[in-house]
């Protein structure tokens, strides 16, 4: 196998290190652990409305807490710094620019008026909320014109009308997704800062990450990712989506019903070592039947391959036992 590189990449939009991105962090961490890799994190804080102050630095010091620690990082650097998406942003702008100039993306001026009334009619006519291409059509004239008089903006993507894309997850096999059925994604906002479909892509290739290892809800973000990479000449990364989390009654896990940052966990006394260890048993069972064994022993026999797919539960009563 090549060098493997993963890594995790949380938002500092909440009041720290939810447990899903524990879960997440824990399974990269100890595939990096296998094969001799780096565990990367990276901030994603492009999303700049919903920004927490001080989640940072509550994200790393949760981290560090339960005894996950990482080679490259925000605050301690590394080859391929800066690892905050804030800190990027030339590279994602440039990126942009290139994906219009070979054709696989497109300027488009609609205004958020225009986009409610698109959404309220194919709300009215029961059809998927989805763009509906017209500044696709724009010829080159009109949209130079626009761009001169300084017309508010973003970059979308310009998905393949036919065919179908695919990739190969670690964990589910083959998955196909019809390109017809995918949406003109925002790339670059109107205020320059990349969505995440963008950045996630850029920031992945030009850090060397080998694998991808994420939740599931990602799974029909990839398509849209791997035809970024194509229309870049890039090789995309090895994907592995990983079940999401469910409270007892087998909804997402979510604060309404469990509490679900790790501030919570330490105040209430719980042993990073429990909370890992409970942890590395959702989706995958020990090949020994064991249920406490430490993180040095779930590095020697954790199979990424062998984790189930349906929605792992957790529940806190099992925890505090």
């Amino acid at each position: 196998m090549d060098k493997v590189r993963v890594r995790i990449a949380p938002s500092p939009t909440g009041e720290d290190l939810h447990i899903g991105n524990v879960y997440t962090a824990l399974i990269n961490y100890v595939f990096a652990k296998q094969n001799k890799g780096k565990f990367i994190i990276r901030i994603e804080d492009t999303d700049r409305t919903r920004l927490v102050p001080g989640a940072e630095e509550k994200i790393l010091d949760s981290l560090c807490w339960l005894n996950l620690p990482y080679d490259e990082g925000p605050d301690i650097g590394g080859p391929y710094a800066p690892y905050r998406q804030s800190e990027r942003l030339p590279v994602y702008q440039k990126l942009a620019q290139e994906l219009i100039k070979v054709g696989a993306a497109y300027y488009c001026f609609c205004t958020h008026e225009t986009l409610e009334e698109m959404r309220k009619t194919q709300q009215e006519k029961r059809e998927p909320p989805r763009y509906d291409q017209r500044c696709r059509r724009l010829d080159i004239k009109e949209v130079k014109s626009r761009l001169q008089k300084g017309e508010p903006h973003v970059v979308r993507l310009k998905v393949p009308q036919a065919g179908q894309t695919k990739f190969n997850d670690l964990i589910r096999g083959e998955i196909s997704f019809e390109n017809g059925l995918l949406d003109d994604q925002v790339l670059l906002k109107s205020d320059g800062y990349p969505t995440y479909h963008l950045a996630v892509v850029v920031d992945d290739y030009l850090m060397k990450i080998s694998h991808v290892i994420r939740a599931e809800e990602w799974i029909s973000s990839t398509p849209k990712h791997i035809l970024i990479y194509k229309a870049l000449g890039w090789e995309p990364p090895v994907y592995a989506h990983l079940p999401l989390l469910r409270n007892p009654d087998r909804s997402k896990l979510s604060k309404r019903r469990n509490p679900v940052w790790v501030s919570w966990y330490r105040k209430q006394g719980y042993l990073p070592e429990a909370i890992l260890n409970y942890l590395a048993l959702m989706g995958w069972a020990h090949p020994e039947g064991k249920e406490i064994f430490p993180l040095e022993e779930f590095i020697k026999k954790f199979k990424l391959e062998k984790v189930q797919t349906t929605g792992p539960v957790f529940d806190l009563t099992k925890l505090e036992w």
